[in-house]
């Protein structure tokens, strides 16, 4: 329903550990209408130049906590709120390269009070400034 707003403008940047490169950052809203417990997240995916990123390598941030994808499936006591951006890191080592990079985003929710599932994918050309 609300694709087009899943990836941020701004966010989008290698992230380092130690004088190192180890991958980058993105930011995001929920794709749906309202908030849900993270729990109703079960799965998100990252493509990046038409390479998809491990699930094991995605770590998910909202609200100041950190979570690995396998977290979120039992995470009931945190929710990500409709408009609420969230940060999701993706182990790259080197990171990627500056300027314009293909970056697609998928998340399939499950929907407490139907028992249904919403999967939205949103796709956008960025550049990453060095």
């Amino acid at each position: 329903m609300f694709e087009k707003y899943m990836i941020c403008e701004s966010g989008f940047h290698n992230v380092s550990e130690s004088g190192q490169m180890t991958g980058f950052q993105i930011c995001v809203r929920i794709g749906y209408y309202r908030g849900m417990p993270l729990s109703s997240l079960e799965d998100y995916a990252v493509t990046v130049d038409g390479q998809r990123i491990p699930r094991e390598d995605i770590r998910f941030s909202v609200g100041g906590r950190i979570f690995t994808l396998q977290e979120l499936e039992t995470t009931t006591d945190f929710r990500w709120q409709f408009g609420e951006i969230a940060t999701v890191t993706m182990k790259k080592p080197g990171g990627l390269t500056p300027g314009m990079h293909d970056l697609e985003v998928t998340q399939q929710l499950r929907i407490p009070y139907t028992e249904t599932r919403d999967i939205a994918t949103a796709r956008k050309e960025m550049t990453l400034v060095s």
